[in-house]
């Protein structure tokens, strides 16, 4: 069945250039709605390298190395406790080395006070002042001990390289060579560190020149 024409409406440009741009519109907003529906593209499956290369080594291989991996990582840990308790330790014993040293010079000026005055004849002058030195070195010996200081002397003992130096050579019948005779410095250790040498002379036999 026809519909009837009715009269031809001519339109205005301006209108028709109007309507043009809807119906584009319209098409470009239905373009970009379908884009957003569509599946997105599969992305690759992570960690598959990191499969693929762990599926070439078979499981006895792979228990291998991680036993191998503990066993190191255990024996670095065990050598670094090693290291650091061996270091704190140093630290505790030897903490005080630096000044022990320097009181040495004190202990060795005051033995030299203490021999001149016991060759100065006697009287109450030098009987008081033998007393005030005497207690003053004991005093300061106390101190030096309880720090872990030892003396080091060995007269009339085997002569012994490890805490004594032998600094003259001396002939004497009366004991077997290599006897410590004379002390010219006493030697310290502290603990199980020696600080210096005893200085002494030793025996030698009959005959022999003395160094």
């Amino acid at each position: 069945m026809s519909q009837p024409k009715g009269p031809k409406v001519d339109l205005p440009d301006e209108l028709v250039a109007e309507l043009d741009k809807d119906v584009t519109s319209s098409e470009g907003d239905t373009r970009a709605s379908s884009d957003e529906h569509a599946p997105a593209p599969a992305a690759p499956e992570e960690g598959a390298t990191a499969a693929a290369s762990a599926e070439e080594r078979s499981p006895e291989e792979q228990l291998a190395e991680a036993q191998d991996r503990h066993l190191r990582l255990a024996a670095e840990f065990e050598n670094f406790k090693r290291r650091a308790l061996k270091e704190r330790q140093d630290l505790f014993n030897y903490a005080n080395e630096n000044l022990v040293k320097e009181l040495l010079s004190t202990v060795d000026n005051l033995e030299r006070a203490l021999e001149h005055a016991r060759q100065t004849e006697e009287g109450d002058d030098i009987e008081k002042f033998l007393e005030g030195v005497e207690l003053t070195y004991r005093s300061l010996m106390q101190v030096l001990e309880k720090a872990g200081v030892q003396k080091v002397e060995g007269r009339n003992e085997p002569f012994d390289p490890k805490v004594q130096e032998a600094i003259r050579r001396v002939p004497n019948k009366e004991c077997e060579p290599g006897t410590v005779v004379e002390i010219y410095q006493p030697g310290y250790t502290l603990k199980d560190r020696l600080l210096r040498p005893a200085l002494v002379a030793v025996s030698s036999r009959a005959g022999e020149e003395s160094e």
